[in-house]
Parts: C-alpha cells; sequence; structure tokens
C-alpha cells in the first residue's frame, strides 16, 4: 500500500537511504553553500526568492535579505512560515538505459518561520555576517565603511528560525564508469565532435 505522504513528517524523505542525520554534516553544507532558495506562500501560491544567505551557527538561524518591499516581505507578513533549501550537484552519471542516468547531490532543507528583523543592531549584525561570508578577505573598517543606521532603511533583513531540518545526498563510487561534471560538457562535447570528424 502507498504511503500517504501528507500525514507524514515533513522532514521525512522518501528514500531512507539518501538521509543525513548527522548535523554537523547538515551545518557545514548551509556554512559553504553560496546561494539558498526561500519558499513562501500566499494565498496558496508558492514563491522563491533565490539569494544570498548566511547560516549562523551561535544563534542556529539564517539570514538573509532583499528590498524594503517586496513579495518575500509581503508573504511573510501574512504568513511567517517557509521552507529553505540549499543544494550542491555532484558528478552526473550516465548509464546504458535513459531511466537509469543519475546524479550525485547533497541538500538540506530547513523548515521555520521568517521575520523581518526590526532591531537595528541586529540588522547591522545580520549584514555584516553576509560581508563576513562573500568577502571574508575585505575587513570592515578597512577596507569598507560599516553599515550605518541610515542605509538600514534601504534594506530588509530576515532572521529565519529553524525549526527542523532534514539532508539528503547520493555519492557513487569514485571510479563509476564514465561520471562527469557538468562543468565538462562543453570539453565532452568537442571530444565527442573530433571522434566523428575523424571516423
Amino acid at each position: 500500500m502507498p504511503k500517504d505522504y501528507a500525514t507524514l513528517p515533513r522532514t521525512q524523505l522518501r528514500r531512507s537511504d539518501r538521509a543525513v542525520t548527522d548535523e554537523d554534516w547538515i551545518k557545514t553544507l548551509l556554512l559553504r553553500a553560496p546561494i539558498g532558495v526561500l519558499s513562501t506562500v500566499y494565498d496558496g501560491q508558492p514563491f522563491l526568492n533565490t539569494n544570498i544567505f548566511v547560516y549562523s551557527e551561535s544563534e542556529h538561524v539564517i539570514y538573509m535579505h532583499t528590498a524594503r518591499m517586496g513579495r518575500t516581505r509581503a508573504n511573510t507578513r501574512i504568513d511567517e512560515r517557509i521552507c529553505f533549501s540549499v543544494f550542491e550537484m555532484g558528478r552526473l552519471l550516465p548509464a546504458e538505459t535513459a531511466l537509469n542516468f543519475s546524479v550525485e547531490y547533497a541538500s538540506v532543507i530547513v523548515f521555520g518561520t521568517a521575520t523581518c528583523v526590526s532591531d537595528p543592531q541586529e540588522a547591522t549584525n545580520a549584514l555584516h555576517l553576509l560581508l563576513r561570508k562573500y568577502a571574508p578577505h575585505k575587513q570592515v573598517g578597512q577596507d569598507y565603511r560599516p553599515v550605518v543606521q541610515e542605509e538600514l532603511v534601504r534594506t530588509s533583513v530576515y532572521r529565519i528560525t529553524i525549526e527542523e531540518w532534514s539532508g539528503k545526498k547520493k555519492e557513487v563510487a569514485e571510479d563509476f564508469p564514465g561520471a562527469y561534471t557538468y562543468d565538462q560538457l562543453e570539453q565532452l562535447i568537442r571530444e565527442k565532435e573530433n571522434q566523428v570528424t575523424q571516423s
């Protein structure tokens, strides 16, 4: 009898063999992922916001920022519940049948709430955390002026409070036959064209 997924816990994966419960692994992926996707909803319509973000391990929250006004702000004012995801794509895995082509991946899904930060100090700290993540080679006060109060009116900083999360990954043997990365596609195409030309 098929499972009724609507009745299962929201972090339960269909493929339990790919579930990652190691919280250090989940945190590490959140710390290194460059882009996250925030999902909000308004009147039954999902909205996705793909953006930079930073995970604060000490506070166990995620911070991101958007324009002062927009869908994220409008949606979270009505319903703070969100879903947030990060992912990495590994190697593509060819097969002898189309159905069996696959890919390596790692992902984290976060469930929680998103609220617009109203405290100026917290918003400033969050923006500086973002800068430290994406420009660690630059020093605040030395390479750039810190955020000032007057600038906070130009952005919305969101705190994503993490209620639950789940990790998922698929990895295969290093010597998987024919495995390649997406970045190698142009090279593989050229090699194939050369083979055709030479034959």
